[in-house]
């Protein structure tokens, strides 16, 4: 059973890709953005949804993966799970 029975809870492993290009940056660019500090907290040394997202000339994939949780693939693997009566419906 999964999250309805009080049996073991429900577990489903999945991965998301999403392809990032960045447009070509000169130095100067990098090293003022290195210098603002925006990017040294950040998985990937970048936030899209911040000034780092101005360097992304395209994205092939899910824009939320990118922010760092895959909207999407997380609601499509739950409703399997729920399909599959792993999760309770109420």
């Amino acid at each position: 059973g999964g999250g309805g029975g009080g049996g073991a809870p429900a577990e489903k492993c999945f991965t998301e890709a999403t392809e990032v290009t960045f447009a070509v940056l000169g130095d100067p660019v990098i090293k003022a953005y290195v210098a603002s500090g925006e990017p040294m907290d950040k998985a990937g040394g970048y936030g899209i949804q911040e000034v780092g997202g101005s360097f992304v000339s395209g994205i092939k994939g899910d824009y939320f993966n990118v922010m760092g949780f895959p909207m999407h693939a997380f609601c499509r693997e739950l409703a399997c799970l729920v399909e599959e009566g792993q999760v309770l419906r109420k």
